[in-house]
């Protein structure tokens, strides 16, 4: 596995700021003032999207038009939205990697929405495994019976979940 390396990083500006806190919003909706702090850094990286350090610690990644949660960020700093479970037969597979069939899929939050950043956690523990972009929005995804789900973005034991600072 290749591993994460933070070329630069610096504090974000007051602009930035607030398209981070929009975007998130639009994800996780009130609760993303969890993720507000003093300290709010962008670090540079080789990956396909941002990384945002709060409080020194890789909580929040950006993409496009789009932040989320890193897993870590979601364990940290829990919140109740945008979840799909998975049994426990899927698990590790998704840990792994692999994207998100719908046979593992127990159930779906209904503020799932396709192509927009999802958790992905287990049935028993609702523990975070998985952020994941979901193909279909929450409906047409528990009507799915066979196929592909949703795609692996970041999972636990990844570069991202192994970065250190």
């Amino acid at each position: 596995m290749v591993e994460l390396t933070i070329k630069k990083r610096h504090a974000i500006k007051k602009g930035q700021l607030s398209s981070l806190v929009l975007k998130l919003e639009e994800n996780i909706g009130d609760e993303a003032k969890l993720y507000s702090s003093k300290m709010i850094e962008i670090a540079e990286t080789a990956s396909k999207f941002n990384i945002y350090l709060i409080d020194k610690k890789p909580l929040v990644i950006e993409k496009d038009d789009w932040a989320f949660p890193t897993l870590r960020g979601a364990i940290a700093r829990p919140f109740k939205g945008r979840r799909i479970a998975v049994d426990m037969g899927a698990i590790p597979y998704v840990i792994n990697g692999a994207d998100v069939m719908r046979p593992g899929i127990v159930s779906v939050s209904d503020d799932v929405k396709a192509n927009k950043p999802a958790l992905v956690v287990d049935e028993s523990h609702d523990k975070p495994l998985a952020v994941v972009i979901p193909l279909y929005d929450a409906p047409e995804l528990r009507a799915l019976e066979k196929g592909k789900a949703a795609k692996n973005l970041h999972y636990v034991g990844d570069e991202l979940w192994n970065l250190e600072l």
